[in-house]
């Protein structure tokens, strides 16, 4: 925001023990429990709720001393607490004799914490619709910031504290108060800043893993839990509690802004914490249990109503980006000599990248426009740029930070966005902003932001939070994260170009116009079909992971492996690699396997499209053999390769030495990949025999994939494109209600994942066929309501199953991995392209409008 901390007593902040302080606020007792319901920790005050000591109660069982209404409503609650991180339970009769109380449970590791407070008698509320009905209210807000405004109002109004503000976070930690709402004689923070030190980065964690805080009583006496932490008791996790006590530090931080009680919502977005709404009372304040649940919930709604309100924002930046991509490359496709005019760029880029001025770093010479460093510290930076190799679009707001010597001309040049445009040693655009003397004011002097306290290893907060203005020198307006986005589609867009200048061939020079779209879709294509396939892989390793860790390392191998093989077609300027070259990438990835792996047969080279299939059926057959099989212990393996003529290659796999091998009582994803990818890609066969001695298997890869080693632009088609806006009218489950769909696609994986969301949109039964001929035969045994085509399959296309569908009277829609405008051949205007990767909404919107088009047509 403006200052920067280098003082290290705020180190001790980040390790205040937040979440382990022994102690809990005094409006709730705490009872954790072992997994037999035997208690080991309460709090001291549990006498008041249970009409029994707490020394008494520990080492007891929990049921006994509650009641079968309250041992019921907990024992529910436990069978969803695994989905969550917590649960309420409202107005339960805990103890026979005693007040209701209002309890929340959680698991903490291994411990059930049982948390409670006295049910206050307020008039009873309905969470659930209060929230719906602040939430309508929102979504007719017009502007993001009535949008802030209108929420802080709201829970003003349902929480009572005297002052509700909206905190948003930067990139550097600091805040901002960027909506507020107050009582009659309550200051206003409105428009302060505040240093990243008054949130360290230890609490912004919590923030984000417990999304709700209360503290209900500054001034009150805490309550300790027993027994006492020690050597044999560890202290308690309490980051999931409601009642945690409060670090003393914050404590005082609360008082010297007279403070008497708080209450914080998170607002996170993507998954990072954006902001806080964050609540003032001038004394004790505690709200009753079920009108703070209804505030947590409605934090969860805004947050999830502010993204996406943030991505419509960007959306239309996003198209008007790519079109200034579209523009860019056309024209330098035509005229190389643009790649050095600084000036033509920024006129070119005006209206999507605000700066003043543009420098092209290019064959070691600098090309300068507008207001930029001197021609000799712009070349000094791009070294330095390569020097520290970002090999991606890269922002600062602060240019002297990045790189010293720029600091003489800050005036002229204070942030950058510089866009790689070549390979190492890589060329750039640098576009430049003017310094921007901007007033913080904020709330305190950040130049002071704690105090040496009494204790050796303690700080005291700041003191004085009465606004101070500081002037900020040397920076200017920050780079967006939609200006990286342009700047990351003008990337793309020129190392196309450059790439195919750098060939230097004057023929190709002519016949860059007719290529660039055939290369563009070719690579359209690519990425589309791989970014679904990794999608595919995510889903269904997804279904087998047992954990994260093992998701993580299911799902990470794979696209490894997918990885090695990409690499190998990519060195080969997409054309056949070497069989072998596999094996060795899977085994070289395990340290001290070589000497146990041995490959005989001749040099065989695999056809691009058939490298990822056989390279994630090897990565599976090694894993597996590395957890479970011959090299788990002191095994090895043997693989032969043999051609046949006229027929194609046999591939043996056989380990040996190994442990007893048993066959699995289940198939994992794992076993689908090794036993179906190839005969449904390839059209070849896989066989696994699971042997007592190990385990050995057969493949088949057809003739058409294989070389043994000695040796149309089409026009324009509809396009459906992902848009979040737009909701279909019908429910997903009904748009195929009922329906027998036909789904041809000649990828398994992306088959399954497209097969899944078509009974997710209610599909009674899909039919998979993964070529022509076999869609073919489904269609003359019988008739579908609706049907999916890829365009390509194998090395022809679905034109005629379509027009044979269209005969019959069956709704289809076109997928593909081209772009819109070299799709297909020239057909009906009105039929439907979607393009991959798709999701399932994607594929609604698509069913949708092809659905109402039949309906209106034959009505």
């Amino acid at each position: 925001m403006g200052y920067e901390y280098t003082d290290a007593s705020l180190i001790v902040c980040d390790r205040e023990p937040i979440t382990r302080l022994e102690e809990i606020q005094n409006f709730a007792f705490l009872v954790a429990m072992s997994n037999d319901w035997t208690i080991v920790r309460v709090s001291e005050n549990c006498e008041t709720f249970f009409n029994v000591k707490p020394e008494k109660l520990l080492g007891t069982r929990f049921d006994t001393w509650v009641s079968e209404t309250a041992l019921h409503d907990i024992r529910n609650r436990m069978a969803i607490l695994a989905s969550t991180t917590g649960e309420r339970i409202f107005d339960v009769k805990l103890v026979q004799g005693l007040p209701n109380v209002d309890l929340s449970i959680h698991f903490q590791g291994d411990l059930l914490i049982v948390e409670g407070e006295r049910t206050q008698k307020t008039e009873r509320v309905e969470a659930a619709s209060m929230v719906r009905a602040m939430a309508a209210r929102l979504t007719k807000v017009p502007s993001i910031e009535k949008f802030h405004r209108d929420a802080v109002r709201q829970v003003l109004a349902i929480t009572g504290f005297d002052r509700v503000m909206i905190y948003r976070f930067d990139t550097d930690g600091h805040g901002e108060v960027i909506a507020e709402s107050t009582r009659a004689g309550v200051d206003s923070f409105l428009g302060l800043h505040y240093p990243a030190s008054d949130i360290p980065r230890q609490a912004r964690e919590l923030y984000l893993r417990n999304p709700f805080r209360i503290i209900a009583d500054v001034a009150a006496p805490t309550v300790a839990l027993l027994p006492p932490a020690d050597a044999v008791t560890p202290p308690l996790d309490l980051s999931m509690s409601i009642s945690r006590a409060v670090s003393p530090v914050h404590i005082e931080y609360l008082r010297n802004m007279e403070v008497g009680a708080s209450l914080s919502i998170s607002i996170v977005v993507e998954e990072k914490l954006w902001g806080l709404i964050a609540c003032h009372a001038n004394g004790p304040r505690l709200p009753s249990f079920i009108m703070r649940t209804a505030s947590e919930l409605f934090g969860a709604m805004y947050s999830m109503m502010l993204e996406s309100r943030l991505r419509r924002g960007s959306e239309e930046h996003e198209h008007r980006a790519r079109a200034l991509a579209d523009r860019v490359i056309t024209m330098i496709a035509g005229d190389e000599s643009l790649m050095e005019d600084a000036q033509w760029l920024q006129d070119m880029t005006r209206d999507m990248l605000d700066c003043d001025g543009v420098a092209i770093y290019r064959r070691g010479k600098a090309h300068l426009h507008g207001a930029t460093p001197s021609e000799h510290n712009v070349i000094s930076l791009a070294h330095h740029l390569n020097a520290a190799s970002p090999s991606r679009v890269f922002t600062t707001d602060k240019l002297a930070s990045v790189h010293a010597p720029c600091s003489e001309t800050a005036d002229r040049a204070a942030g950058m966005l510089s866009i790689p445009i070549s390979r190492v040693p890589r060329d750039y655009i640098l576009l430049f902003r003017r310094e921007r003397l901007s007033e913080i004011r904020w709330g305190g002097n950040p130049a002071k932001p704690a105090e040496a306290g009494t204790e050796s290893e303690r700080i005291s907060p700041r003191k004085s939070f009465a606004a101070f203005a500081e002037l900020v020198r040397g920076k200017s307006n920050p780079f967006s994260d939609r200006d990286q986005r342009i700047g990351e589609a003008i990337r793309q867009a020129l190392i196309e170009v450059i790439l195919r200048y750098s060939d230097g061939a004057s023929d190709e020079r002519r016949r860059a116009s007719e290529r660039q779209e055939v290369l563009i879709a070719e690579l359209n294509h690519r990425v589309r079909n791989i970014l679904a396939l990794i999608r595919s892989l995510m889903t269904k390793t997804s279904h087998t992971a047992v954990d994260v860790a093992s998701y993580v390392e299911s799902l990470g191998g794979r696209v490894q492996a997918l990885a090695r093989a990409h690499d190998r077609v990519t060195r080969q300027s997409w054309g056949p690699a070497p069989l072998a070259g596999i094996f060795q990438d899977e085994i070289a990835a395990h340290d001290g396997l070589r000497c146990r792996f041995t490959l005989k047969g001749p040099n065989v080279l695999l056809q691009p499209q058939a490298m990822s299939t056989i390279a994630l059926v090897v990565h599976e057959l090694v894993t597996n053999s590395c957890k479970h099989g011959a090299l788990s212990a002191n095994g090895r393996i043997e693989v032969t390769v043999d051609s046949v003529d006229g027929e194609g290659v046999y591939i043996k796999w056989k380990e040996i030495g190994g442990p007893a091998v048993v066959a699995p009582t289940r198939r994992g994803f794992g076993s689908v990949i090794v036993e179906k990818t190839i005969p449904f890609d390839l059209k070849g066969t896989a066989e696994v025999r699971f042997l007592l001695a190990g385990l050995e298997a057969d493949f088949f890869i057809p003739l058409n994939y294989v070389i043994i080693a000695p040796e149309d632009p089409a026009p324009t088609q509809t396009m459906i494109e992902p848009d979040t806006r737009k909701a279909t009218s019908l429910p997903p489950k009904q748009l195929l209600h009922d329906a027998q769909v036909l789904l041809v696609e000649d990828n398994m994986l992306i088959a399954l994942e497209a097969e899944d969301m078509l009974y997710e949109l209610g599909a009674v039964q899909v039919h998979l066929a993964s070529t022509i001929a076999e869609a073919e035969q489904l269609l003359a045994k019988q008739s579908f309501q609706f049907a999916m085509l890829d365009i390509n399959v194998g090395r022809g296309t679905s034109f005629d199953l379509a027009t044979k569908l269209g005969q019959a009277g069956t709704p289809f829609i076109f997928a593909t991995g081209y772009g819109n405008e070299l799709a297909i051949a020239r057909r009906k205007e009105s039929e439907v392209v979607i393009q991959k990767p798709y999701e399932r909404d994607h594929i609604a919107r698509a069913v949708q409008q092809v659905l109402t088009k039949a309906t209106v047509e034959g009505g």
